[in-house]
């Protein structure tokens, strides 16, 4: 679990697109983890990946049955570019509204300029759906999470992202910001309070994701509804650091 593939090129990691649950869809690449949640009014977008993989992107939400015109809103989790490399495009294409964490709006304009600040607390609504946003600095100093529900076969689920859960910027000599290993360990500690039932990795090697696509596609047994899945990421996430710390020391 949690093995990153390595690929010369970000676009040869191509995955077919599915429906994780609800509304709720993957349409990104192993390098770079796209999903849309389908409000009734409109798409949010969550992340739009690298601008070398967008095209994938495109052809994912089509073959799906949406268009890019129904995107409305395009959240980017954290400033890196492998996230935010197409969402100037892409924005341009479709007319969406984008939204980044508010510490990691200036460093975001080497990509594009982002439209809403998001900070802690703050909810977005569209449709029938509401994300409501946790600020989880760490990885990067504006990284943001989210939460929302959606429904299938009659019961609700709750739905989450870490939104900068990787460990490079925690290394010496890499950090984003002084301080930032701190605030990784509070905010991994901040979510593991969070109940979740539905985990959607922000990259696939966090959850499975392509592993678990092609079970749900093949067998329609859906893994990606385990709440165990959430908390183990996140301990695994704290260990990791913890780990870095330790191999620095000796």
């Amino acid at each position: 679990m949690f093995e990153r593939k390595k690929f010369d090129n970000a676009w040869e990691g191509k995955i077919e697109p599915f429906k994780i649950v609800g509304d709720v869809y993957f349409v990104g690449s192993f390098l770079a983890s796209t999903h849309i949640i389908d409000t009734g009014d409109g798409i949010v977008l969550i992340d739009p990946g690298y601008m070398e993989t967008l095209h994938l992107v495109i052809d994912s939400i089509y073959k799906l049955g949406f268009k890019p015109s129904e995107i409305k809103y395009i959240i980017n989790t954290h400033w890196h570019g492998d996230h935010t490399g197409g969402t100037k495009a892409l924005a341009n294409l479709c007319g969406a509204k984008t939204l980044i964490g508010k510490n990691d709006a200036k460093k975001a304009e080497q990509f594009f300029k982002a439209e809403i600040s998001i900070k802690d607390g703050d909810a977005l609504e569209l449709g029938k759906t509401k994300i409501e946003f946790l600020e989880t600095p760490g990885h990067t100093k504006g990284t943001i999470s989210f939460f929302f529900e959606t429904e299938e076969n009659n019961k609700i689920y709750r739905v989450g992202m870490f939104g900068g859960a990787g460990a490079n910027t925690l290394k010496q000599n890499c950090f984003d910001y002084i301080g930032c290993r701190d605030d990784y360990i509070n905010s991994v500690h901040r979510l593991l309070g969070e109940k979740v039932d539905v985990f959607i990795g922000n990259h696939v090697w966090n959850n499975n994701t392509e592993e678990y696509g092609k079970i749900l596609r093949k067998t329609s047994e859906n893994k990606f509804i385990d709440n165990n899945l959430w908390t183990n990421f996140l301990q695994f996430c704290e260990s990791r650091v913890k780990l870095i710390v330790e191999q620095e020391n000796n």
